[in-house]
Formats: C-alpha cells, structure tokens, sequence
C-alpha cells in the first residue's frame, strides 16, 4: 500500500482529554473530564496519543487519534445557528481544514511527517445531541470524522 502525503490537509487546533465523558457513561450522566487544547501532540505508534484517554486502550485499537474537519462545524453552527460551542465538544483530537477526511478511510497517508492509516468514520452517537444540540446525530451520520491508527512517532503541531 503506498502512503498518501496530504499536503492540503492543514492541522487548525488539537485537543486532549484525560478521561471518557461518554464513553462508559450510557444511562448516566456524562463525565466530566476537560477537553484541553494544546499546541502539539506526541503520536505513539500504536499506542495513541499522550496525554490522551485512548493512550495504550487497546492493542490495534482504530482509533488511537480522531480527526474532525472544521468545515463541518462550522457548517452546523450555521445551520443550528449555535454559538457558544467550539468544536472541541465532539471530543475530537484534531481540527482539520481542506481535506474530504471520509476519503482517507483505508488509506495510509501522512501529516506533518507523521504516518497513519485511516481506519473509519468516527460514527456519531446520541451523545452529540448534549453536547452540541438536538439534531447533531443526525446531522453529523457520514462526516463525523475519521479514526486512524497512529503508523509511526512523531509530533503534530496547530497552526500559528
């Protein structure tokens, strides 16, 4: 399998979170583990991401990172005409922009010299209608982002 290099996939904002908030927590409340932005994450390969709550979770585990485009939240705020949530509610790890992120499913592909395979979606829940609105579920079936295993070390750093 050749690796992608998807240079027009730019890496906005990152995100960490020690704890699961819904993971776990079906019939009860959620959690209430922060969501952290950071400025660069550690890839592990085959582990996760340190710092994070799916760091060493499981072996071959396929979501060891997430990825979530920002043109899609941005598209939901519009139309859910919501203002007062970032896009860190859908406890994603990576902001991105420019890419068709669905499209890396099945894919090795690299990102700021980082190599990883893109597993599947990161299929929405009904937790998505708490944290960002009624109707989030719904909304996100087919662009809730990516999961990928994490191929080789290195570091991810957001845009400036």
């Amino acid at each position: 399998m050749s690796t992608l290099v998807v240079p027009a996939l730019r890496v906005q904002r990152l995100f960490l979170s020690p704890g699961h908030n819904f993971v776990g927590h079906h019939g009860r409340p959620p959690g209430e583990h922060p969501v952290v932005e950071v400025p660069s994450v550690q890839c592990l390969a085959g582990r996760g991401l340190a710092g994070d709550r799916f760091l060493d979770h499981k072996e071959s585990f396929k979501g060891q990172i997430t990825f979530f485009a920002e043109e899609v939240w941005e598209r939901l705020c519009e139309r859910f005409e919501v203002t007062d949530r970032g896009p860190e509610v859908f406890r994603r790890n990576v902001l991105t922009r420019g890419v068709n992120l669905n499209e890396l499913i099945g894919q090795e592909f690299s990102v700021q010299g980082v190599y990883f395979l893109g597993t599947e979606e990161c299929r929405p829940c009904y937790w998505m209608n708490q944290a960002f609105g009624e109707g989030a579920e719904s909304a996100l079936r087919g662009c809730g982002g990516l999961r990928a295993q994490i191929l080789t070390d290195g570091v991810l750093r957001a845009a400036n």
